[in-house]
């Protein structure tokens, strides 16, 4: 059995399954997956990180794919980190955005991961950012993100990503959710997806009106409004001519830096309160979380005097 350190070294060298290896390390929370993430940082932040995220049934997963074969086209390495939705009852997942892109598995140029959100809310898995960092420190151009698809709550991946898609179809209400707060306004990316449905045209216009009462993210980067269909490969190579837009905007603007003390601070909060968490909860093993949680069910005790209670 190799020690983590062998494994960090056959990953520098191009090893797939030291990668894989230690993927499911991360995603375990194991103490070797955290000793692999301490030796894997130091060589991560060269990838480009595009997240992609919209609601469920914006064709993310096809759109993923197409996205992946025109960027496979171009010479690009890839990681693509796969989001899928876990049963609140069995924690069991359906991984099927791997069915969905079958066809890039065997590809040496592409490394697939399909994850299990295990309840997480934002649309992504509690490990995804380490899985990214991994994939980065393996040597990939790119890194995609794709989120679950569960709603507007998925901001999220605008902390991990250097560019952010959001994808959106017609004829599904979101012309509605286009005027709200929340996902829209992480998008340095917008696309409409299933271009060819009826009513695409319209939708188009309606959301790049919309579109014009939101500011920018970025400074001195206008977000562009595509078209695409990811079954008919229409409108790819110009959403792969837009990341490569961003990113030269990204790293001409000094906006990377910036990004990455936003990013650098979101995961060290996020780590902190999820360990936190655990040490709370591991603290009251004897019994007192439960006796609060009873008292606050027979509605003798309020949760947020429950909450004092247990944090006193």
């Amino acid at each position: 059995m190799p020690t983590v350190e062998e494994l960090v070294q056959r990953l520098f060298a191009g090893n797939r399954r030291a990668l894989s290896r230690l993927l499911t390390l991360i995603e375990n929370d194991a103490p070797e997956g955290r000793r692999a993430l301490a030796q894997l940082y130091p060589k991560s932040g060269r990838a480009h990180t595009v997240g992609l995220t919209g609601s469920a049934g914006a064709g993310k997963s096809t759109l993923s794919g197409a996205l992946a074969r025109e960027l496979r086209r171009r010479g690009r390495t890839l990681g693509i980190v796969a989001i899928d939705p876990t049963s609140p009852f069995s924690q069991g997942a359906l991984l099927g955005d791997r069915i969905r892109m079958q066809d890039l598995t065997s590809d040496p140029g592409v490394f697939l991961r399909s994850m299990a959100t295990r309840g997480n809310l934002g649309g992504l898995a509690p490990s995804t950012s380490g899985v990214v960092t991994a994939l980065d420190a393996f040597g990939n151009d790119i890194v995609i993100v794709e989120t679950v698809g569960a709603g507007q709550d998925e901001v999220e991946v605008a902390a991990m990503a250097d560019t952010t898609v959001v994808v959106l179809t017609p004829g599904a209400g979101d012309d509605v959710q286009a005027m709200k707060a929340g996902i829209m306004e992480i998008a340095d990316i917008l696309v409409v997806n299933k271009c060819d449905l009826p009513n695409a045209d319209l939708f188009y216009r309606q959301l790049s009106a919309i579109y014009e009462s939101f500011s920018g993210r970025r400074e001195g980067w206008e977000v562009p409004i595509l078209k695409t269909s990811g079954t008919a490969q229409e409108g790819i190579d110009a959403l792969a001519d837009a990341l490569d837009r961003h990113r030269v905007h990204i790293d001409s603007a000094g906006a990377r830096e910036r990004h990455r003390l936003e990013q650098a601070r979101h995961q060290v909060l996020a780590l902190a309160r999820q360990r936190l968490l655990d040490t709370l909860i591991a603290h009251h093993s004897d019994g007192r979380l439960d006796d609060l949680v009873a008292r606050v069910a027979r509605r003798e005790l309020d949760p947020h005097t429950a909450a004092d209670e247990l944090t006193s």
